[in-house]
């Protein structure tokens, strides 16, 4: 079914949605030290969908969570927007993430405590905003929860959770949405839906995501994949399909 944004929704964004400038991430010093981001140059178009690949140790979810904010770079710049947030005190970030970030998490990340509807407005709750109920009841619909909005996540399933989780990272309407691994504990259907709805988001909702994923068919409803490995960005796809980002992934470490 088509669904047409409420006039709320965000305008499109002239810059970058974000981008990170020389950036490095070391673990560690001496013999013992690991650099996970060696120099990183990226940046994020708004209104499109990202997908960041790579074998594991390459770096993808540390450039992910220090393009979020959540870790702290070692030398470089971030920008969300024209914002650097690497120069922002911990609480204007903690902010910054709540009002204009959206997260999907592998391990859905949910309040046990609180019902389907009360974690989905859970980030306006937080920052004192009345959420756009029009807005709400369209992203409701669109993942499928009507009639779930009043179970608490144990009496959910694992893509329901999910799908709070998806409903929860778009109900403030953030300037980006990350999703880490968002398919990694669901059974094959449930992650196709899932990243229905990502896609979905990006298309009609005009918002922009990057997700770090392992998986080539995850990565192919993506309107770019990044490549990853040792730390720097290696190669970039646009149009991915599931087979040409499988051929790619067997490339690494020749």
């Amino acid at each position: 079914m088509t669904t047409t944004a409420p006039s709320s929704a965000p305008a499109p964004t002239a810059g970058p949605a974000a981008r990170g400038v020389g950036v490095y991430k070391t673990y560690g010093s001496g013999e013992a030290e690991v650099r996970a981001l060696d120099g990183v140059d990226v940046e994020f178009a708004p209104q499109r969908f990202t997908a960041i690949m790579g074998p594991s140790g390459s770096g993808k979810s540390t450039l992910m969570h220090c393009m979020a904010g959540l870790d702290d770079v070692t030398s470089g710049t971030i920008y969300l927007g024209d914002v650097d947030i690497t120069g922002l005190s911990e609480k204007k970030l903690t902010m910054l993430r709540r009002d204009r970030l959206g997260f999907v998490f592998q391990a859905y990340n949910l309040v046990p405590t609180l019902n389907a509807i009360e974690n989905i407005t859970l980030p306006m709750a937080l920052a004192g905003r009345d959420p756009d109920q029009e807005w709400i009841d369209q992203v409701v619909r669109t993942v499928g929860l009507d009639d779930r909005l009043t179970h608490r996540p144990s009496e959910l399933s694992g893509g329901q959770q999910q799908r709070v989780a998806v409903a929860r990272a778009l109900a403030s309407q953030p300037d980006l949405v990350f999703a880490d691994e968002p398919t990694g504990n669901l059974d094959s259907k449930s992650g196709i839906q899932v990243l229905g709805f990502l896609r979905q988001a990006v298309d009609e909702f005009d918002q922009t995501v990057v997700m770090v994923t392992h998986d080539p068919n995850a990565a192919a409803n993506a309107d770019r994949v990044l490549f990853l490995e040792d730390g720097k960005i290696v190669d970039e796809m646009s149009e991915p399909t599931g087979e040409k980002v499988l051929e790619r992934m067997k490339r690494f470490g020749d």
